[in-house]
């Protein structure tokens, strides 16, 4: 009897302690609007378009392949489908290989783009996924309506690789970028940073890193449809989980796991506690960054991942935005440039990008 006392005593240990690995600042407080200031909403009376009808459609197709898959054969799944994303598509970039001290990377130059301007790219893909490769269309549209040179990392994956090897192969590309463009060594006139999903998150942490370790800052900050929060505690990662068709079927498994028992897998899995800034920035202190813009769908599960961020970080005086569109994909910009919403999202970053340069100009 005292053995089965004591194994549920150690049980119970373990139990409290996931709990608390995961405890953080509540950020409940920030379930509300974003002021209209700080925010824009995008809706069609009709609904989405028929082009994006049809991406949801190949979405769904591929994901009733998900079911039964072991997680061996869901991570080659991923990664098969990111790197075929870009197949079909014809780029008017010009992608050229390059090394930045050890970590491999590509640069994509629009035609005519000033190399003193310079966009770090960070990809999506869980963490597990995702390259340069596989996205192409969001590198090269980029370039486009920043005018600038973009170098897209590709960061080590797991599981091969821990999460703080892709964290540090990231802030090596973005100090190598402040003093080296397409042509060589040579100072940036204008920095910014963009990343979607996986490294939407790695755009926010490097956006709070560089202030804190006082490097030069980016000019501005773009993250597509976020993950902000590594505790999976936002309304939204449950609330949406039947209308996000492409994150739903592939982590929705993850939500039916016990709170605890979920930390531990992170913890032992990433190495760093859920709550931990550097995995997830929207528990970071969010003052003095610069102007950054969110874009995320509102029937995501990551949805209210961006917008507590985006609360939190005007709360505490940045200036940061939220863009939010009904009913669309998960980073439905990648489908540039046949679906219009696509079209509309890469149109916004560009003007946001404008008038950052704008009001830096009217300040000088």
């Amino acid at each position: 009897m005292s053995i089965l006392i004591a194994l549920l005593l150690f049980v119970l240990f373990l139990w409290a302690l996931g709990l608390w690995f995961r405890r953080g600042e509540d950020l409940s407080i920030y379930d509300h609007p974003v002021d209209p200031a700080g925010s824009d909403s995008f809706s069609s009376p009709s609904g989405p378009s028929a082009e994006h009808a049809v991406a949801t459609a190949e979405i769904q197709a591929l994901g009733s392949q998900v079911a039964g898959l072991s997680r061996k054969e869901m991570l080659q799944f991923t990664r098969d489908f990111m790197e075929g994303i870009p197949k079909g598509k014809e780029f008017n970039c010009e992608f050229v290989p390059v090394s930045v001290d050890g970590v491999k990377a590509e640069w994509v130059l629009a035609p005519g783009v000033d190399n003193s301007r310079r966009v770090l790219y960070l990809h999506g893909g869980a963490f597990i996924a995702g390259s340069p490769n596989s996205h192409k269309s969001a590198t090269c549209r980029f370039s486009e309506v920043a005018h600038a040179a973009v170098l897209a990392v590709d960061y080590r994956l797991m599981p091969e690789n821990g999460r703080g090897d892709g964290i540090a192969d990231c802030k090596t590309a973005y100090r190598w970028l402040l003093d080296h463009g397409p042509d060589g060594p040579s100072t940036a006139s204008r920095v910014f940073i963009g990343g979607d999903s996986a490294g939407g998150n790695l755009s926010l942490m490097l956006s709070s890193w560089s202030r804190d370790e006082k490097l030069r800052t980016p000019d501005a900050v773009v993250a597509l449809s976020p993950l902000a929060d590594s505790t999976y505690s936002s309304p939204s990662i449950r609330n949406n989980l039947l209308t996000d068709i492409m994150l739903g079927p592939l982590f929705g498994a993850l939500l039916r796991i016990p709170k605890a028992i979920l930390a531990w897998i992170f913890l032992v899995e990433n190495r760093f506690r859920p709550s931990n800034p550097i995995v997830s920035p929207v528990f970071g202190d969010l003052s003095e960054l610069p102007p950054t813009l969110l874009q995320v769908s509102e029937a995501e599960m990551l949805l209210d991942d961006a917008r507590r961020y985006v609360n939190k970080a005007r709360a505490s005086g940045s200036p940061v935005r939220l863009q939010s569109w009904a009913g669309l994909l998960h980073v439905w910009q990648l489908f540039y440039p046949e679906v219009p919403e696509a079209r509309d999202a890469w149109k916004r970053i560009g003007e946001f990008l404008a008038s950052t340069e704008n009001d830096q100009s009217e300040k000088a």
